[in-house]
């Protein structure tokens, strides 16, 4: 039973697998998309993301924390510059896998980890799709002539309110006599 160990090992002992995960970090973060192995997705996305939550801090000790992991000076100048306050609205999840293809030699499930908010993507919509849904039926729901139908019932229908205001009406009178008579 594996109670206790957390994370894949790849096949690796432990420091080959941290400058493993400290390369794939570094070229993420410069070029914003990276193409690897799914479970290597999986097991970075967590540190990716610490890492730009560590921009997002933008203090000298999240800095230092920041360049004893990322191997490139200028890719920690555009972590804190650049890909942090992108995500500054954001409260987490800031990378996604998305899964491609099977590779030809050995065919290993290969993905995409890439992140959410980065330079040259599409932006995201300003509103959310809940309000245009809101929108979009509101008009639809509005026609009159639809309306007009039961308005030629309507008719009977205050013929009906009728005794049902009499049949009140009979009711307070019942209960005025037995109020005198008390």
């Amino acid at each position: 039973m594996r109670h206790g160990f957390k994370g894949r090992q790849f096949g690796r002992n432990s420091s080959h697998r941290r400058a493993m995960f400290r390369n794939l970090v570094t070229s993420l973060l410069e070029h914003g998309r990276i193409e690897t192995t799914e479970a290597k997705a999986k097991e970075m996305r967590g540190i990716a993301d610490r890492m730009i939550t560590l921009g997002k801090k933008g203090d000298l000790a999240a800095k230092r924390r920041a360049f004893a992991y990322i191997q490139s000076r200028d890719v920690v100048a555009k972590l804190f510059d650049k890909i942090a306050p992108m995500s500054a609205n954001r409260p987490g999840g800031y990378t996604r896998v998305i899964k491609t293809r099977v590779r030809l030699g050995d065919s290993a499930p290969m993905a995409i980890l890439e992140l959410v908010d980065r330079e040259g993507a599409a932006p995201a919509p300003a509103t959310k799709p809940a309000k245009k849904k809101a929108a979009a039926t509101a008009p639809v729901a509005a026609p009159a002539p639809v309306a007009e139908a039961p308005k030629a019932e309507a008719a009977p229908a205050a013929v009906e309110e009728a005794p049902a205001t009499e049949a009140a009406a009979e009711t307070t009178e019942e209960a005025k006599p037995e109020e005198e008579g008390k």
